[in-house]
């Protein structure tokens, strides 16, 4: 009998300290979320929360990664178009060069003072040709490690050195976008029902009145038109760069909607509702304060003495 009663009341205490403990355990879990503003402690609290957590920390890593590709394209773009500004404005400047070269009242001394600022804004567009992208790569080369265009030393002759096309730079959900173009995508036109480029075509003009005589004038003349196609190639090229810029814009709006959206469901999902827990607090503050109350109560009953 008293072997039964003993084990009985090593039965009660353990049991009332298990509960105590129980009780205090739920406390500092509930106190941890308060504090860190988590309503996970651990993944085992809500498995299925927390794989939903998960899947969208990844999500917000993969954007991260998105958003670094569209900055780069946007940079690329804006050199792009930025180079591409001052192709123009140096067509531009061939143009009115061409234009006084093709009057009539213009010695040949004149005229090889034009020719050789001609020679001059060409080098110029090669440099710009040539420019280079926020990596260091060639901008207007395509996939091609070095540069875009090369001059031959003996003929003054400009190639087109890259590769085919330009890289493509994913934006994610599948949406990607080329970085720049290539220069033969907008510096290779048809003027006339014949094919050019603009570095063949602004030799022939300078060629042509750096020799003088009456074939400057006719030569200059007639570049006037070539000139205006160039233009007119460049700036179709740069409104396909604004273009790209408007869609990158898009995309980054879109990706910042979504971020925005994947926080709310973070917080919505694994944030501590403050209030709720700090009334569970309370809640399991008395249970745990009367659990102590009744075990000092029942374990000094004079009948449990006697029996323990």
């Amino acid at each position: 009998m008293s072997s039964s009663v003993s084990t009985t009341t090593s039965a009660f205490y353990d049991r009332s300290a298990l509960d105590l403990n129980g009780l205090r355990t739920q406390m500092e879990q509930v106190q941890t979320q308060i504090s860190s503003g988590n309503r996970l402690t651990a993944s085992s609290d809500d498995p299925l929360t927390a794989s939903r957590l998960r899947n969208l920390q990844r999500q917000d890593a993969i954007a991260k990664v998105d958003a670094g590709a569209a900055n780069r394209a946007t940079a690329d773009l804006n050199l792009t178009d930025s180079a591409m500004t001052e192709m123009i404005n140096t067509l531009q400047r061939t143009r009115q060069l061409a234009n006084q070269a093709a009057t009539g009242t213009l010695s040949n001394e004149q005229r090889t003072s034009i020719g050789q600022e001609l020679a001059e804004l060409r080098n110029n567009l090669v440099s710009l040709a040539n420019s280079r992208d926020s990596a260091g790569n060639a901008l207007f080369g395509g996939d091609a490690a070095g540069a875009a265009y090369s001059v031959d030393a003996t003929t003054g002759v400009v190639s087109y050195v890259g590769s085919g096309s330009a890289g493509t730079l994913e934006l994610g959900d599948g949406q990607s976008v080329k970085r720049s173009l290539t220069g033969p995508e907008f510096l290779n036109f048809s003027s006339g029902g014949t094919s050019s480029d603009v570095f063949a075509a602004l030799k022939s003009l300078t060629d042509a009145i750096s020799a003088g005589g009456t074939g400057a004038q006719s030569a200059a003349n007639s570049a006037l038109t070539t000139l205006d196609d160039a233009m007119t190639a460049v700036s179709t090229g740069q409104t396909v760069v604004g273009a790209r810029l408007s869609w990158i814009d898009l995309n980054t709006e879109r990706q910042t909607t979504m971020g925005e959206a994947r926080s709310q469901d973070q917080s919505t999902l694994g944030a501590t509702d403050i209030p709720t827990a700090y009334t569970r607090l309370q809640e399991l503050a008395t249970v745990l304060q009367a659990s102590q109350a009744s075990f000092t109560k029942i374990s000094g009953l004079s009948l449990f003495t006697m029996m323990s």
